[in-house]
């Protein structure tokens, strides 16, 4: 007979089902969706572009909240998903770079600026939380890195705010915010790109939450493994020094 999946392993299997048809619905939904007036197929790039920045802020906000109750209870669960939440942020934020790098390519004739205030505080948050991931790495007490992470990971999320609106603040080469905008009334966005991004933003979701689930899944074991490596007896320490002679030792 064979062995049942826990509960929990289930939703997680679930999840990551449910990211992969969203994410296959995502791709059609984008790949059939009408050409943007002046940019042509560059635009597509906005179905993974936006999802992709969207759900870096999530990850990183669903760190900050997990860090803060790590500080306020001590939990050590909160600490691995503070963890894996900011290291799937970052590998989000990545993919928001490098989508925006080929996007400007394609629609400003550059890779790169340094004048634009979207593209530099974005890569100022992307090396920061680099930063947090090396700080984890290189702290082996698990309760100092925990609340020094927790503090940095809390700290590090007043770049977010900036990023989205540095172009509301700033004059950059990016446009301005056409979902997430002060005045939430007035999206800039056309109706015919509103369901394909839609669909692409809750894929990406789906994804966040399965990588996360993973991730703390891969760090309880490692702790695990960290554990029993420590509380283990070394090789050869139960064997006690050879007796000679007969049973009273003579």
């Amino acid at each position: 007979m064979a062995p049942s999946l826990h509960p929990r392993s289930r939703v997680v299997t679930a999840t990551g089902v449910a990211a992969l048809c969203l994410m296959a619905v995502g791709l059609y939904m984008a790949v059939t969706a009408p050409d943007e007036e002046t940019q042509g197929e560059a635009a597509r790039l906005l179905f993974v572009h936006v999802p992709s920045a969207i759900t870096a802020y999530i990850a990183l906000f669903a760190g900050l909240l997990a860090g803060a109750w790590y500080l306020i209870r001590r939990s050590p669960a909160a600490d691995l998903v503070s963890a894996a939440a900011i290291e799937v942020g970052v590998l989000f934020t990545a993919i928001t770079l490098l989508t925006g790098m080929i996007w400007g390519r394609f629609v400003w004739g550059v890779w790169w600026d340094w004048g634009d205030a979207r593209m530099v505080s974005t890569a100022v948050l992307f090396f920061f939380y680099l930063g947090y991931l090396a700080l984890r790495r290189s702290i082996t007490d698990p309760r100092v890195r925990a609340v020094r992470c927790a503090v940095l990971g809390i700290v590090g999320f007043v770049q977010v705010p900036i990023v989205h609106y540095s172009v509301l603040w700033f004059r950059t080469l990016h446009q301005g915010p056409s979902i997430i905008r002060p005045d939430l009334a007035n999206s800039t966005m056309d109706a015919a790109f509103v369901a394909p991004l839609g669909a692409a933003l809750a894929a990406f979701v789906a994804t966040l939450a399965y990588l996360v689930a993973v991730r703390v899944r891969i760090a309880r074991l490692e702790a695990a493994v960290a554990r029993s490596a420590t509380t283990s007896q070394p090789v050869g320490a139960s064997v006690g020094p050879p007796r000679l002679g007969g049973r009273d030792g003579g």
